[in-house]
């Protein structure tokens, strides 16, 4: 296992202080705040370890707050909201400084036969043949180095590939709101359905906005010409994944307006499977000129 999956697997194990309360520290990121997806992941991971083995996670529902400060722990208090036959519930709040910066709310259900249909897989290149993260991150020299690197640290545990051109790539001229990129994590896993579930919640937020930058020529965060966080996040786990395996991340954009935009994706597997939807909601705004 590498030393970058390593320190994410590290960063996702909660430490317990009592019933349903856990501890969580946090790492730099490519803003100067708490990534939203750990934070969602930590969170994730303590639900599900209030939660019986024999229940999956089927849907998360999750507000950003206020930003997470990087150096100091995080506290996941844990609701123990229902445990019914089939579903189980729980309330996850995340404290920083005495006061909530998330909240999450996560369902799991033991396994059903039932109704089974899919929208199908968009075409897609094969991710063999794209541009690894690093190779398309070095490749743009209006990227100042520190935050090539500083990207390149964050997502070092994910094998990352945008089939087009990111929007900190091609700028300045308006584009089709959809992105797609495939993603796997750097290593193999166990067979533990949750870590799977709570590592694609962490990837989940890297490049969800990025297709509502793309409809206006932005290239985001990594050049400044948009300011802007995650304001609510919500998954719909369809069917088993492995996040060691090839997934494709099917995004786009319906609207953005009221400084707010709008991202939509679905998540299938290599071969074809369609198991997560993700919508997305978050500020972009336009730095005002003095």
């Amino acid at each position: 296992m590498s030393e970058a999956l390593q320190s994410l697997l590290d960063l996702l194990d909660l430490e317990r202080i009592e019933e349903d309360i856990y501890r969580g520290r946090s790492r730099s990121a490519v803003v100067p705040r708490v990534f939203g997806g750990q934070v969602a992941a930590q969170a994730m991971v303590a639900a599900g370890r209030t939660v019986p083995e024999d229940r999956h996670a089927h849907s998360l529902h999750a507000y950003f707050l206020r930003p997470g400060d990087p150096g100091a722990p995080i506290v996941y208090n844990v609701d123990r909201l229902r445990d019914g036959r089939s579903f189980t519930t729980r309330r996850v709040v995340a404290v920083q400084h005495g006061k909530p910066i998330f909240t999450l709310s996560a369902s799991f259900q033991t396994y059903e036969e039932g109704l089974d249909h899919q929208a199908p897989m968009p075409p897609a290149p094969d991710p063999a043949t794209l541009p690894t993260g690093e190779e398309r991150l070095r490749g743009y020299p209006h990227l100042p180095a520190e935050t090539v690197e500083r990207f390149l640290e964050a997502r070092a545990a994910v094998d990352l590939r945008y089939v087009d051109d990111p929007p900190f790539g091609d700028f300045g001229t308006p584009r089709e709101p959809h992105s797609q990129v495939w993603f796997r994590i750097n290593g193999k896993l166990a067979d533990d359905p949750l870590l799977h579930v709570v590592l694609a919640t962490y990837v989940s937020d890297m490049t969800l906005l990025d297709s509502v930058l793309l409809a206006h020529g932005r290239g985001g965060w990594a050049v400044g010409d948009v300011v802007g966080a995650s304001l609510d996040h919500a998954m719909w786990f369809h069917r088993p994944f492995r996040a060691d395996e090839w997934l494709l991340y099917d995004q786009q954009s319906p609207s953005a307006s009221g400084g707010r935009g709008l991202g939509q994706a679905r998540i299938h597997t290599q071969d074809g499977r369609l198991a997560v939807s993700v919508v997305q909601e978050g500020v972009v705004r336009v730095p005002r000129e003095h």
